[in-house]
């Protein structure tokens, strides 16, 4: 058989299969690539109820809202995945930031990474985390999110984020009797870019092959 033969019957075989196949939404899979994560001014306030005082701040941002305390950029290295399966689905990975702040001009935590941790125990969790990567190397918040989330495809809102004080941070106070307590609220607004499905890229492929095909060969080759 000659390849423009072979080529249109492809051509047919997809355009035959195209119209009797039932079409199926399938889920698609999205990674964060960019965005800001606030932190509300009621966090510090709850900070300095326990003795934490904010002194400083280095390579923060404007947050969003503005009238946040402060932001946190999102880096480049942050590779988190969702799916937007019921609206929204996290698969893996983590969010990770740059910048840092300091407490009572000695402690200096920053560089925060977000991700889920399995096996919490705090009530009212999500099994996400927030962690510190800078010096203490450890979880300092369990994240509670109670909010619907928004996503349109390209944009995700993450609003009203709970901080609540992790027990490795509570040890680290030497106040076991924080763990869990509200520390105040967070917000994520994150770009997203489309994770390309190994299947899709290949129907893409063929299908495109066959549309090719059909349209330079329709004359030589009559579907029957």
């Amino acid at each position: 058989m000659r390849f423009y033969q072979l080529a249109g019957v492809l051509g047919c075989t997809t355009a035959a299969f195209i119209s009797i196949a039932p079409i199926q939404v399938e889920a698609a899979t999205f990674k964060v690539i960019s965005g800001v994560t606030s932190i509300d001014r009621d966090h510090e306030n709850i900070l300095r109820s326990i003795g934490l005082n904010l002194t400083g701040s280095n390579d923060t941002i404007a947050p969003i809202p503005s009238n946040y305390l402060v932001g946190f950029n999102i880096d480049s290295a942050t590779n988190f995945t969702f799916s937007d399966e019921g609206g929204f689905t996290p698969l893996s990975g983590t969010i990770e930031h740059t910048g840092s702040v300091t407490f009572n001009d000695k402690i200096t935590v920053g560089d925060f990474s977000i991700g889920f941790a399995p096996g919490r125990t705090v009530k009212g969790a999500s099994g996400f985390v927030l962690k510190d990567t800078l010096s203490l190397n450890t979880i300092l918040f369990d994240l509670s999110i109670s909010k619907p989330v928004a996503f349109d495809g390209n944009n995700l809102t993450i609003p009203d984020v709970k901080l609540l004080i992790s027990p490795e941070f509570a040890t680290i106070l030497q106040k076991p009797n924080l763990t869990g307590l509200f520390a105040g609220t967070a917000r994520i607004d994150a770009q997203v870019a489309a994770v390309p499905e190994p299947d899709s890229v290949l129907a893409t492929l063929v299908a495109g092959a066959a549309v090719l095909a059909t349209r330079f060969y329709t004359r030589k080759i009559k579907c029957t």
